[in-house]
């Protein structure tokens, strides 16, 4: 079966691109709005609409493969890629992607992924955005699972040698600034891992001293003990700090990890995870921080897993992570990697490297992106998936629950 043609569409994602330097710097909040003026190049506002395109292979027989192109929320930031503006790329996609595909034959997933995923850019000489990888690689899995009439997932467990799960991947909620209601709705739901919380500054929401996280934590844990929605329900506490521990204790590693055995005291009986404790502006120096702070906390006989995040954004970095101990645990922010091939390569990398595998990515996806990351998780066995997209959390956890759901019922029927 061949592609016979290549459509796009202009579409939005679940939420916004914010301007990352520009919230570290002191842009405040206005409801849903920033003030301030950008920092980052390509931004006109603090934040803005997230835009995503759809990429569609109409097949031979008529049916259509489908994957979104999708950049995170922080896009620019890190070392990431530039802004993603659909009006900016998809003339690239019509002119320069679409003719590697039309009247392709559909062969194997990761033949097809890699036309994309190491196209050189002729007029840059350099690979294709990773929004663009990311969301031809799924039209292209689509396209062969399509062809086979099967299960996105059995398509991935054949080609890497994987087998899919027996039950679904735990889901990582994420509760966006609305982080006490949120956290209640993670909670009447189950969900296994929460709730993220974005502490993204000092002053409003860490605390000079780290005082509001604690006081968070604290509340946390009372709130799950007291409304949790069965009796053996005993969630991981995962939030996300930024980098602000790093401002708080002038990157002073010893007291990070002081401080986050604190935090782990406050959060028990859960298990706690803190991810990107520092952003020491550069990947050298990121490994180097979270190797120390790892090797501290251990010492220390502390249970607390540190996530990677920051400046651990390629296939490539998660590699060195994992062989540096750079953190208990890497998010592979699915985006990021450019094609999907590069995130299923990092789950089993990984696992294969004692090193936790969090299949995330952004609350600025889409519906799309979400479901072929749920068939990722089912055949990678990752230790958690993030629930995506948005910062509502019903939807997203609904969009990645009832779709690893489908692939339970339908796994052992086609």
């Amino acid at each position: 079966m061949k592609i016979v043609d290549v459509v796009c569409a202009q579409g939005k994602t679940g939420f916004y691109f914010d301007d990352q330097k520009a919230i570290k710097a002191g842009a405040k909040n206005d409801g849903s709005f920033y003030k301030g003026t950008p920092v980052t190049e390509g931004f006109t506002s603090v934040r803005q609409a997230g835009e995503s395109i759809s990429v569609l292979f109409i097949l031979e027989n008529g049916a259509i493969a489908h994957g979104d192109c999708a950049a995170v929320q922080y896009s620019g930031a890190a070392g990431r890629d530039p802004l993603f503006l659909a009006k900016d790329f998809i003339p690239i996609i019509e002119k320069e992607i679409a003719p590697l595909y039309k009247g392709k034959e559909i062969t194997s997933f990761r033949q097809l992924a890699d036309i994309i995923d190491k196209h050189i850019n002729p007029s840059t000489g350099k690979v294709y955005h990773t929004a663009i990888r990311y969301g031809v690689t799924q039209a292209c899995l689509d396209a062969v699972a399509k062809s086979k009439s099967k299960l996105m997932a059995q398509v991935i467990a054949e080609e890497y040698g994987t087998q899919i799960a027996d039950s679904i991947t735990p889901i990582f909620s994420q509760s966006g600034d609305d982080r006490y209601n949120n956290a209640d709705k993670m909670i009447m739901k189950g969900a296994d891992v929460l709730p993220h919380a974005l502490f993204n500054h000092v002053e409003e929401k860490v605390g000079l001293e780290g005082e509001k996280i604690k006081a968070y934590l604290e509340w946390l844990r009372k709130r799950i003990l007291k409304f949790k929605p069965y009796e053996s329900y005993n969630p991981v506490l995962h939030i996300d700090v930024y980098g602000t521990l790093g401002i708080v204790f002038d990157n002073n590693f010893e007291k990070i990890a002081d401080y986050i055995i604190s935090l782990e005291k406050i959060a028990s009986p859960f298990r706690l995870r803190v991810e990107g404790p520092v952003d020491m502006g550069e990947k050298e120096a990121q490994i180097e921080a979270l190797s120390s702070i790892r090797r501290l906390l251990d010492s220390k006989g502390s249970k607390v897993e540190i996530v990677a995040d920051e400046w651990c954004n390629t296939l490539e970095d998660i590699r060195d992570f994992a062989m540096r101990k750079a953190g208990h645990m890497a998010q592979i922010k699915t985006p990021d990697l450019g094609g999907i091939n590069n995130s299923i390569e990092a789950v089993i990398y990984c696992k294969e490297n004692n090193m936790g595998a969090y299949l995330g990515g952004t609350c600025n996806e889409t519906n799309r992106s979400t479901e072929i990351c749920a068939h990722i998780a089912m055949a990678t066995n990752p230790i958690q998936i993030l629930a995506k997209p948005g910062m509502g959390v019903d939807e997203g956890y609904m969009l990645v629950y009832n779709e690893m759901q489908r692939i339970l019922a339908l796994k052992n029927k086609l």
